[in-house]
């Protein structure tokens, strides 16, 4: 399991969600997110990448947005 779903997962269960309907809204809003791959819970590059991350460098990451792309 992505590490992402995982933490995602716990944080959901921690606000009283059984587990059933804790992997199904992460998985959903991960997929949403672009996280994970539509349709599975396997991760895209994106969500490998932030699953790597710190919670506070994902925060950062949030604050900042989107980066678009320099020509």
């Amino acid at each position: 399991m992505p590490k992402i779903l995982e933490r995602l997962v716990n944080q959901l269960k921690a606000k009283g969600f059984d587990e059933s309907q804790a992997y199904a809204i992460g998985t959903k809003s991960l997929q949403k997110a672009g996280d994970l791959k539509a349709g599975t819970r396997d991760a895209t590059a994106k969500g490998a990448k932030r699953g790597s991350m710190t919670p506070e460098a994902r925060e950062k990451s949030r604050a900042l947005g989107p980066v678009k792309n320099k020509k």
